[in-house]
């Protein structure tokens, strides 16, 4: 049995603000997270849609690094069909030593085909593509010469001057939204998060069955949701019934424009969110009930928030998290045992 961990999903989706500005606020958001003493910060990676203004995390993740001391963080995921795997693997090198070992690794194929294709990259190559990256990370985080062979990528004899401070590499993270991949991920020994929040004591109980017989028990899942908190119960729904629209119209937005629906279907609103257990708005006191029954219930290693969404201002969130690091925090770290 251990304690529960915290820690923060973000889509940094585009907020309104100039980039600059949006970049500055929510890197003082992390310094907060930080500060409060959360574990984890994960951070997405789209293109070409304002789900997301971090399409190069990596880029923003080394602010990150110079910007906290404590908390670990990393992409989810770094979609590994659009990089070359060398060049990729130099970059997580740097982040890890930069960060004196603080990095996760989240890596994945890509949800979108639409991103794929704006890429020039064809979805249906995404998987395979998506193994010979990782073989080629792989072998780069401990060799000191690579040679490897695929369809898409050759190397001969390749010398390799910089390996990662975590060894043998930085823990894989994947994005799983289904008992079935989380079970495939835990085979291929990476920890996972869901925002499956409806069956994520299914999720979390057959991921940890698969790691078991994969020798790998130690193994972390995560479960996510949107979280805000405010000194009443109206204020949090009044920040979130403004700010979570511009979210959901971000997240739909590029599979609209090519008259799509996303791959998992359409989200909810707001209230359809909240009735399913994916937003928890309200006061200190209503946030802890309700997130504490939920880790309870799935048993999760790791509880994550999406704290900033759509158009919250600096100060909403500062309030959010700092009103989560003084009473939410503190009573789930006492009250909640992850029961592995």
């Amino acid at each position: 049995m251990s304690a529960v961990k915290i820690g923060v999903f973000d889509h940094l989706d585009r907020n309104g603000s100039p980039l600059d500005a949006q970049f500055e606020d929510r890197l003082r958001a992390i310094e907060a997270y930080d500060a409060a003493g959360f574990d984890s910060y994960h951070l997405a990676e789209h293109h070409g849609t304002p789900l997301g203004m971090a399409p190069s995390p990596g880029i923003f993740l080394s602010a990150v690094a110079q910007r906290t001391q404590r908390i670990r963080f990393g992409p989810l995921v770094y979609i590994l069909p659009l990089y070359h795997p060398l060049r990729l693997a130099e970059e997580i090198v740097m982040l890890d030593r930069l960060s004196n070992g603080r990095f996760n690794l989240g890596i994945g194929r890509g949800i979108s085909p639409i991103e794929s294709g704006l890429y020039g990259n064809d979805p249906a190559e995404a998987q395979a593509r998506f193994d010979e990256a990782l073989a080629v990370l792989q072998l780069a985080f401990t060799a000191d010469r690579l040679t490897y062979a695929g369809n898409y990528y050759r190397f001969e004899d390749v010398p390799i001057e910089m390996h990662p401070m975590q060894s043998p590499h930085p823990p894989f993270w994947y994005g799983a939204g289904s008992p079935e991949s989380a079970e495939r991920a835990a085979a291929r020994g990476f920890n996972v998060i869901t925002h499956n929040v409806e069956e994520a004591a299914v999720v979390v109980r057959r991921f940890r069955a698969a790691a078991a017989r994969a020798g790998k028990p130690e193994l972390e899942i995560g479960v996510g949701r949107f979280i805000v908190v405010a000194d009443t119960d109206a204020q949090a729904r009044a920040i979130a019934a403004r700010a979570f629209p511009r979210w959901h119209e971000s997240f739909h937005h590029l599979y609209h424009a090519h008259g799509r629906s996303p791959v998992f279907g359409e989200r909810p609103d707001l209230d359809g969110y909240i009735a399913q257990g994916q937003a928890i708005v309200g006061s200190p006191q209503r946030v802890s009930a309700m997130l504490a029954a939920q880790a309870e219930a799935s048993d999760a290693d790791v509880q994550l928030g999406q704290f900033v969404f759509g158009d919250m201002n600096l100060a909403e969130s500062l309030r959010s998290i700092e009103l989560f690091a003084a009473h939410v925090l503190p009573a789930l770290r006492a009250e909640v045992v992850v029961k592995r």
